[in-house]
């Protein structure tokens, strides 16, 4: 039925996407990963069961060009990268004076995953406390979009001569989520801080080790999931991935966002250690993908 005065049109209900935190894991060959498929097709078999990954190897050094280009064409037209942003930001540099590291950062070949690119992820020490300046600073320093990065990228410094990745972008609005583990940062001005930049807060469970937050302060939601009873190590029970379809439904319908405004989500398993992580992202989505 046509919407009508008496019946206005509602917002179009969010997206959810599931997926797992990396996929190179010897531990997944034989069990996930059928026994003979070769290294280099594993990602392609993910790409042919999830909506997503999340990239972390470009938290621990910056990648090449090459290996962007390889990963965004391993996949189907529609799979989305989350891409985790460069520990010498976030745990080095602790969010100072990091124009030139995010220059590096974006010339490195994040662009050239194209309109596969999510969502980037900045993950907090948990020795870094919540400093207003500090944090406005850096929120109002990242590009918002990729016609932004892209400019941001050609002022990267020598080091990445001869391996920057500065091709033409159709230019796009680029997501960020950040992921603090101080307490201090349940502040409810931190919480103000990323709305006002529309800056996801990471909803994290990590068996009690870190704050799981919880509040909705961008256009997406973001999960990060590590395991309910041990950090890295335990699946989840069909009741917990219930509960947790619960809340992604809550958000992508707009029941459980500010303004009930629905929102998109980005869920990722990282309790890897004995394999849980793909079985439980595909056990997810099959609770709130289409």
């Amino acid at each position: 039925m046509s919407p009508t005065r008496d019946s206005p049109s509602r917002p179009a209900a969010g997206r959810a996407r599931v997926g797992i935190s990396g996929w190179r894991y010897a531990s997944w060959r034989g069990d996930f990963y059928p026994a003979g498929l070769v290294q280099r097709r594993e990602l392609e078999y993910v790409g042919e069961r999830m909506s997503t990954v999340e990239l972390n190897g470009s938290f621990y050094s910056l990648q090449r060009p090459a290996s962007f280009e390889r990963w965004r064409d391993a996949v189907p037209d529609d799979f989305v990268f989350a891409v985790k942003g460069p520990r010498f930001i976030t745990h080095m540099l602790r969010l100072r004076g990091v124009g030139t590291a995010m220059a590096n950062f974006f010339a490195s070949g994040v662009l050239a995953l194209g309109p596969k690119l999510g969502p980037v992820l900045w993950q907090l020490p948990e020795r870094q406390a919540f400093d207003p300046a500090v944090l406005g600073a850096f929120l109002a320093g990242l590009p918002r979009s990729t016609g932004e990065a892209l400019e941001l990228a050609r002022r990267h410094d020598e080091r990445m001569a001869g391996r920057a990745w500065l091709g033409e972008v159709a230019d796009a609005p680029l997501r960020h989520v950040l992921e603090p583990r101080s307490r201090s940062f349940e502040d409810r001005a931190a919480i103000e801080l990323l709305r006002e930049h529309g800056v996801a807060l990471a909803v994290a469970d990590t068996a009690g080790r870190w704050p799981p937050f919880g509040e909705v302060t961008a256009d997406f939601a973001y999960v990060r999931l590590h395991g309910s009873r041990e950090l890295y190590a335990s699946g989840y029970t069909p009741d917990e991935l219930d509960d947790w379809a619960q809340r992604i439904h809550g958000w992508t319908s707009g029941a459980a966002t500010p303004e009930g405004r629905p929102c998109d989500v980005y869920a990722y398993f990282d309790n890897d250690i004995h394999g849980h992580a793909p079985h439980d992202a595909i056990a997810l989505a099959s609770r709130v993908e289409p």
